[in-house]
């Protein structure tokens, strides 16, 4: 096999990963993983604030 026969197999191989990462990504499985962790991010705020808040309380009634 000469060096243009690779470049083929290569560049038919790179596109065929391209179109099964598109398919992953896309497909309906892997959507609720991607909307959760789009979620996490808020989720943490979310959670520092309610610690915040519990720590203001706690030191209120402290007092």
């Amino acid at each position: 096999m000469d060096y243009i026969t690779w470049r083929a197999f290569y560049t038919v191989l790179v596109f065929v990963l391209f179109i099964g990462v598109v398919l992953w990504a896309y497909s309906k499985s892997s959507k609720k993983n991607f909307d959760e962790a789009a979620r996490s991010i808020f989720e943490e705020d979310e959670l520092k604030a309610v610690d915040q808040n519990k720590t203001k309380q706690e030191s209120k009634n402290h007092e």
